[in-house]
This record gives structure tokens, sequence and C-alpha cells, in this order.
């Protein structure tokens, strides 16, 4: 079960395990609009399995359908990556072998919809991928084993997610016998050390100059490919392509007040340092270097932006969710 290209790798090691195991069929999300035309299109794991004359189903909700149809199936054991549904427990009492899922995160760290953008965000210097067992609660099953992934300082979430694709398959190598036997060890998770992430908004991009160089630098990356990260000048939004955290030397200006706008970049103050926009771009415009960027656009050093406070990626406890419309 499975939906975003992160799982593709996992996928494919499965289905190339011919002689212990057989992909029967596989669940996915439904054909989504996008692009410019906003047309149907297949997701990375739909487009796979159609590729390979597979079983696809795509239920826009499980139902009582698809819990018959793994029995049909004779289903022993689900596997679970980025699937994008809630599967509940007459669908988990099916499989005799059980349902395990594959999360992007060192668990307990960074439960739920965002993890790798959680541990970028909050500084790691490593995350990596847990194989675990699912129950009811959020990411609360029992870890059966981990792949540590290190985050590299300049990375982003776009190469941290293509280095957890990828450890997937060390991880299933190590324990897809054991699971097929259910002879393999799990630990139960502490839960005192949980944290939990949350679906991301567009306006979490909007840079918040009240919170330190380091944390946006962090946030800019986690936030990477969208929604990206963007501050308002003069009522245009301007899309930040790369930051750093500044050398200049302190001085006594509010938060978000441009400190300099020079062939170096544009530093803006914050709660503790000042952040260095090297790369921007204005609408319509092409990402440029800020060298380019200030030869045809003017910022005033000295004004002090509009910004609004962020919202936390990360928290202690479970982010409440939103209420469906009945």
């Amino acid at each position: 079960m499975g939906s975003d290209a992160i799982a593709l790798p996992a996928v494919r090691f499965l289905q190339e395990q011919k002689a212990v195991c057989e992909v029967v069929g596989v669940f996915s999300q439904p054909d989504r609009p996008s692009g410019r035309g906003k047309h149907l299109h297949a997701n990375p794991v739909a487009a796979w399995a159609l590729e390979n004359d597979i079983t696809l189903l795509r239920p826009e909700r499980l139902s009582a359908g698809e819990v018959a149809w793994l029995r049909e199936a004779a289903v022993d054991l689900i596997v679970v990556m980025a699937y994008g549904h809630i599967l509940k427990p007459d669908l988990l009492a099916v499989p005799p072998l059980g349902v395990v899922n594959l999360h992007s995160s060192l668990l307990p760290k960074y439960r739920g919809a965002s993890p790798i953008v959680g541990a970028i965000a909050s500084g790691e210097e490593a995350t990596g991928v847990t194989l675990m067992e699912i129950v009811p609660e959020m990411d609360a099953g029992a870890i059966i084993d981990q792949e540590i992934v290190p985050i590299k300082p300049a990375e982003t979430a776009i190469e941290i997610t293509e280095k957890i694709a990828d450890a997937c398959i060390p991880l299933l190598e190590r324990t897809l016998s054991a699971l097929l036997s259910v002879k393999y060890s799990k630990t139960e998770q502490d839960k005192t050390q949980a944290s939990y992430t949350r679906k991301l908004k567009k306006e979490d991009g909007q840079l918040d100059f009240g919170l330190t160089a380091e944390e946006l630098v962090n946030r800019h990356r986690a936030l990477q490919p969208w929604p990206g990260s963007f501050f308002e000048y003069d009522n245009i939004v301007l899309k930040v392509g790369d930051c750093a955290t500044d050398t200049i030397a302190e001085q006594p200006a509010e938060c978000g007040t441009i400190l300099e706008a020079s062939e170096k970049g544009i530093a803006i103050q914050t709660a503790s340092g000042a952040i260095l926009i090297k790369k921007i771009q204005r609408p319509g415009g092409k990402m440029l270097s800020a060298s380019d960027f200030l030869r045809g656009f003017h910022l005033e050093t000295g004004i002090a932006l509009n910004y609004k406070p962020s919202t936390p990626l990360v928290s202690q406890e479970p982010f409440p969710r939103k209420k469906k419309n009945p």
C-alpha cells in the first residue's frame, strides 16, 4: 500500500523477491489532477503497478469491499509506506502475518504526516526509516528495525527523501524472511520520547523573522520543494531559493529589518543573528542570485518587513485533526 514516489524502491524490491513472496496487489490513492492543465494523473506507485500488470485498487475510501478483496486474494502480509489512508481494525485483522509500515523517521520521534520535514526543521544530524507494526494509534506500533540516514548541513527534504527511499532496501533485505515467518523481535516505543508532525500548508513557507537565523535556514531546507520559503516586500511576494546564516556583526535592529542588500546577498535581522538570502525570485521572473536580482529590484535597507508568527512544524503532543464534513 503506497502512493508517493518514496515508496517505489521498497515496492520494486518486494516485487523482485519472487522466490519467497508474490506481490498480489497494490492499493494506492485515486488519480488526482496535477500540472498546469490539472489533468488526472496516476501517482508514482499506481503508475508502477499499471506498468507491471499488477492488480491495482484505488479506493477513495477503504471499505468492506477492499477488506473482502484482501480475504479473497488470501493476502498474508501487508506492507505500507506513504499510502495516505488510515487503516481500520477490520482491515488490520485480515493478513495472518500482520500489517507493517515503513515510516520516514527514527521513531518514536516525528510521528505523523511530515516526518522528514520535522527532522530537518529541528536541525537533526540524522534521521532514517523505521519498520514498525501498525496499530490503531498513529505511528505508535512496535519497532521491528530501523535504518539510519545522515543529514548533511546543506541537504534539503528533496535529498533526504531520496536517501530514505533507498534506505528501505537494506532494511527489507534484513527483515523480509523474518516478516514472512513472524520470527522477528520488536521493541515497544517509548511514548515519553514521541514527537509529532502535521500536514503542511502553503503559509508555512512564509519566513518568520521572529525565529532565529538557524531555525529559519533549517525550516527553509525542510520545506523544499513545497511550499518553499518566501517573504513580502512592499506587498510583493519574493521567493527564496537559497539562504544561510549570516556572519554580519550584531546590530540593534528589530526582527525583519533589512540590514544589507549587496553583492553578498540580502541580510535580514532575526531573533538571533541574520539570515542571508542568496537566491531570490520575483513573481513572473526567474530565480536569480541576490546580486543579479538587486540590479533590477531595489530593496531599501533599514526598513522592517512585515511577517506573521509561524505555526510549529513539530509538537510534543499530537496535532489536532481537522474535522471532516459529515
